[in-house]
């Protein structure tokens, strides 16, 4: 028997990826006096005039300092007539448009009309839902925290007043 020859297999290369064209940097050239030009120049605005300022005389006279101790005004408007404070807000979702109220004092119940106060919220609601723990409740009392849903935003610290029937 003749020792078969074994067959050249011709094993095909792959094909490198094409590439980019290479690009030349661009060489600094020197211009031509026309081509320059001159920076720009920045100048400073010009500076404003003082006012004019009224005379000593005409000045209105000013407040006495406060003492050290003493308590600045609160800008938020406190309980009308007819509203007890019943609780703070602790926390707002506003996704769910749900806030979180710390009980201080008093009852709450569904049906109640609250009024919501703080620095920039200021709104009154009738009570439709209240939660304790993710279980919904009736009625909440004092010391206790309970998710109550909002008509509007209400911000950590706003105070809530519970508004007596006879003016709801």
């Amino acid at each position: 028997m003749a020792a078969r020859k074994k067959a050249k297999i011709k094993v095909k290369r792959k094909k490198t990826p094409a590439r980019k064209p290479a690009t030349r940097k661009k060489t600094a050239q020197v211009r031509t006096k026309a081509a320059r030009k001159k920076p720009t120049v920045r100048r400073a605005a010009p500076k404003k005039k003082a006012a004019a300022r009224p005379s000593p005389k005409a000045r209105p006279a000013r407040t006495p300092p406060r003492p050290a101790g003493a308590a600045v005004p609160a800008k938020a408007p406190g309980p009308l007539a007819g509203e007890a404070r019943v609780g703070t807000v602790t926390h707002y979702y506003g996704h769910l448009s749900v806030a979180v109220v710390q009980m201080e004092s008093g009852s709450l119940r569904v049906g109640d009309t609250i009024h919501v106060s703080g620095h920039t919220s200021d709104f009154r609601q009738r009570v439709e839902s209240m939660q304790i723990e993710h279980q919904p409740v009736f009625e909440v009392r004092a010391g206790q925290e309970f998710g109550l849903r909002v008509t509007e935003h209400a911000r950590e610290q706003d105070a809530v007043y519970k508004v007596s029937s006879l003016l709801s």
